[in-house]
């Protein structure tokens, strides 16, 4: 829907530790946080709007919500019933038969997803090919009726053998459930092959929809009568009218935010190759942004897989929360396990006394006496150092020595995580811009940077709630798949064609009753080689010769070879997207260079170190490291051997 030009954007990313808020108004950017209340996560929200002196009368908001996620990796979600096929009732439980542990031969059993007494079969099969193997009757549907009214539960999944291939019957099971019961279908979530990875996704959109749907309505309540939109995974927005509906594509709402604030950021200064971490108080995400923002089937979350599009990234258990401990083997770990918003870190002064990685960059000055968290926490410096010193003690060394291992190890875990996107995938990351956001970023990007081998870092403005400046540039968006098996050139071109458009007009449909018209389409293909068990993504220009060439092309560049053999269609798929909303980045004002607005005395540095309002930085002035560039919502560590220049838009770009 257009923007008037009287509305004021506004941003919301809820994180574990902080929520945090970007407003564009009259061409202005305003930014704020708030400590998170996770227990009704729209608290934290409705206190920032009110700190912020927003009129609810004039906002539209763009929300990067943790209420799925949190939903599924705390097993809060909703008690939900999982209907399949007669004989396969077990079939979540069976999953892959993937041991996690492989040498681990007495492996604690998992839980299945969904209890065996909520497991309920019925008919309606179809073979591989579409026919129809048993009918689904109506006996079926009055006993499956009384079951879910029996068993007494919120949410029903139904996945039904090669339901993607002809969905009357799990419509027909839809229609047939008790009136207030949240019903998901396969057919409509992921409509792909692979039975386990589809009634997975059919189950997470299940199980988090009453949970998304009540959180949605007590926010657009509270927040009436401006409009709410959600970020989805795959990096666009949906209507919150909408969105619960498609639970399961809000899962990593909040961190794809804070990529398309990237793939935005470097569209603005020229800057396309990118590779991005996010850390946060919690976790890190890391990615890698090559002119466009990465999609993949294949992530996972809580060890369940989730194969509907989300942005590519990696993500591991180390934030500024994450705390230090002395394992059995009397080594340092960090993390990750984290000490949250509360009581956080110790240097919070809420009561924590656990040291984490925050309170190790406060022993080693990084995070300077005067400094404030979120633009509000005035830090406890003797907490921290007090916290730190007793893993210290436990290593027999000093607090100081103590915080440099908690720095070093999470800078090192960072850094795996880099690789397995960058040089694992054959990347140099030489060849890309080490890009910093997220709370704790710039307090480690010189010393991440040097552990890639990289040369060139930036920190963008408004670095600490870059993923809620991320939600105002996201554009209305879908993402529409359909499982459609069969040699490339058999299937051919116009059955290709003729099911992308039935994609294409659905997924406009739904934008359209969003106010979002005229969207651009992307079509592309997954193709593997005749017996591979996993598929690419290529293009589709309408040509199935091109797309094939194009195949052969990408699986050399992944794996080294192509070979002499049949391409195979796996499922066609649609993108559309609506036009972005009207943000633009500000001009940073020249000036006179900033002087510093004082000295650090850091451990290890013989010469104070200067301490710089990064407000007062002028357009163009250059800084040389050590340095400390201090901000309302996070700080920036300009290691010694590296000088940071300010550019046109205020993004701090750093050279070693």
């Amino acid at each position: 829907m257009p923007t008037t030009r009287d509305e004021v954007l506004l941003g919301v990313d809820t994180g574990g530790t902080f929520t945090d808020f970007v407003a564009f108004e009259d061409g202005r950017l305003r930014v704020h946080k708030v400590l998170s209340t996770p227990a009704a996560p729209e608290r934290a929200i409705l206190r920032g709007i009110e700190e912020m002196a927003l009129d609810p009368a004039r906002l539209r908001v763009i929300h990067g919500s943790t209420v799925a996620t949190n939903a599924v990796l705390e097993g809060k979600g909703a008690a939900t019933a999982f209907v399949t096929n007669r004989g396969f009732a077990d079939l979540l439980t069976i999953g892959r038969q993937a041991r996690p542990e492989l040498y681990r031969f007495c492996a604690a059993p998992r839980r299945p997803p969904v209890p065996p007494s909520l497991c309920l079969e019925t008919g309606g099969r179809l073979a591989a090919d579409g026919r129809e193997l048993e009918p689904l009757t109506e006996a079926d549907l009055r006993a499956l009726r009384r079951a879910v009214e029996e068993v007494g539960v919120e949410a029903v999944a139904i996945s039904l053998l090669f339901a993607h291939l002809d969905e009357r019957s799990e419509r027909a099971i839809a229609r047939a459930m008790p009136d207030g019961v949240f019903v998901s279908r396969s057919s409509a979530v992921l409509p792909e092959q692979g039975e386990y990875e589809r009634g997975i996704a059919t189950w997470l959109n299940a199980t988090v929809g009453p949970r998304m749907q009540g959180y949605l309505d007590r926010l657009r309540g509270a927040l009436a009568p401006a409009p709410v939109a959600v970020m989805q995974s795959a990096g666009r927005t949906v209507a919150a009218e909408q969105a619960a509906e498609h639970g399961v594509q809000l899962l990593l709402s909040g961190p794809a935010g804070g990529l398309m604030a990237a793939r935005w950021l470097g569209e603005t200064t020229g800057h396309r190759r990118l590779m991005s971490f996010d850390i946060g108080g919690t976790s890190t995400d890391v990615a890698l942004i090559d002119g466009e923002v990465g999609l993949t089937n294949e992530g996972a979350i809580a060890g369940y897989p989730v194969a509907v599009p989300q942005v590519d990234m990696h993500t591991i258990g180390a934030g500024g929360g994450s705390i230090a401990r002395v394992d059995a083997g009397g080594l340092l770990q960090v993390g990750p396990e984290s000490a949250g918003a509360d009581p956080g870190p110790a240097c919070y002064g809420s009561g924590g006394s656990a040291p984490t990685l925050t309170d190790a960059n406060v022993v080693l000055g990084r995070l300077y006496p005067d400094a404030s968290l979120g633009g509000s926490l005035t830090l406890d410096v003797a907490a921290a150092e007090a916290a730190v010193a007793g893993v210290g003690s436990a290593l027999g060394m000093g607090p100081v020595d103590c915080a440099r291992g908690i720095v070093r190890l999470a800078v090192e875990r960072m850094a795996r995580a880099l690789r397995v996107i960058s040089v694992e995938r054959g990347h140099d990351p030489a060849d890309f811009v080490l890009t910093a956001f997220g709370g704790a970023g710039g307090l480690h990007v010189c010393e991440l940077a040097e552990a890639m081998g990289m040369q060139r870092a930036m920190v963008p403005r408004n670095a600490g709630v870059l993923s809620a400046q991320g939600m105002l540039v996201a554009p209305p968006g879908r993402q529409r798949s359909l499982g459609l098996r069969g040699r490339l050139e058999r299937v051919g071109e116009s059955r290709i064609a003729a099911e992308l458009e039935r994609l294409r007009a659905g997924a406009a449909a739904e934008l359209a009753a969003e106010g979002v018209g005229l969207p651009r389409a992307r079509f592309s293909l997954d193709l593997r080689y005749e017996g591979q068990a996993f598929a690419l993504g290529v293009p589709w220009t309408g040509d199935c010769a091109a797309a094939e060439a194009a195949f052969h092309a990408r699986h050399e560049a992944r794996f080294g070879h192509a070979m002499d053999a049949p391409v195979e269609l796996v499922a066609v798929r649609a993108g559309l997207e609506g036009a972005p909303r009207p943000v633009r980045m500000p001009e940073w004002p020249a000036g006179v260079a900033a002087r510093p607005i004082q000295v650090a005395s850091l451990p290890g540095f013989d010469a104070p170190v200067p301490v710089f309002d990064r407000e007062a930085l002028a357009s163009g002035q250059r800084v040389a490291g050590p340095a400390i560039i201090a901000e309302p919502v996070s700080t920036t560590w300009v290691a010694p051997g590296w000088t940071l220049e300010v550019d046109r838009f205020g993004n701090l770009l750093l050279d070693r």
